[in-house]
């Protein structure tokens, strides 16, 4: 459990190498609370492994009002706070400042909004909901590295309207469209995980 603050956070903390110093630390937000999304979903778990086949240890952190954790819904706004705590839990964590920030759909959402915020060096944004929850709106950009992961066959999230959305910053993030693949990348995840990885990797 996490301090957050609406309440105690439920965490999940796992270290591919605990007997070693880290270079980074990797947190992952997970998709809509109110549609069944928490840590456990198969895409925030998969991003999580991303990172530890890096050798990056990683927290996965349910929403407030999700699975254990404290508090209600607040339609992304608190979400945010409680995605800074985690943060923040990790760096003490590990003793590291080096930030891996992802997150999948609404989680995509908090983690670009928190990314500035936290001085993410890394973001990892799949199947950003770009008309739901308001990013049309374009919030800041981040300084940090960013890659856009989107299935051009997601029933949810329109892929042309991601990449218009995308292509609006400047300088652009990087964009992989994985083809055929839907939202929940069912069938997928291998392909998931080796487009976050390579590209995580190319960044050292």
């Amino acid at each position: 459990m996490i301090d957050g603050p609406a309440g105690p956070l439920e965490a999940r903390a796992e270290d591919p190498s605990p007997d070693a110093a880290p270079q980074s630390v990797g947190v992952v937000c997970h998709p809509h609370p109110l549609y069944g999304g928490t840590m456990q979903n198969k895409v925030v778990h998969t991003l999580a492994r991303a990172m530890q086949e890096l050798g990056v240890p990683t927290v996965r952190f349910n929403f407030r009002g999700a699975g254990g954790s404290a508090g209600v819904h607040t339609e992304g706004i608190g979400e945010i706070d409680d995605a800074m705590a985690a943060i923040a839990w990790a760096r003490r964590r590990w003793n590291c400042e080096r930030l891996w920030l992802a997150g999948f759909s609404f989680g995509a959402a908090v983690a670009l909004q928190a990314a500035p915020r936290a001085n993410a060096e890394r973001l990892v944004t799949v199947a950003p909901p770009v008309a739901r929850l308001g990013l049309e709106k374009s919030p800041p950009r981040p300084d940090a590295a960013w890659l856009i992961v989107q299935g051009d066959a997601d029933e949810l999230v329109d892929a042309a309207e991601v990449a218009r959305w995308a292509a609006a910053y400047s300088p652009p993030p990087e964009l992989a469209v994985l083809a055929g693949a839907e939202h929940f990348f069912h069938g997928r995840l291998g392909e998931l995980r080796e487009t976050v990885k390579k590209w995580l990797e190319a960044g050292d």
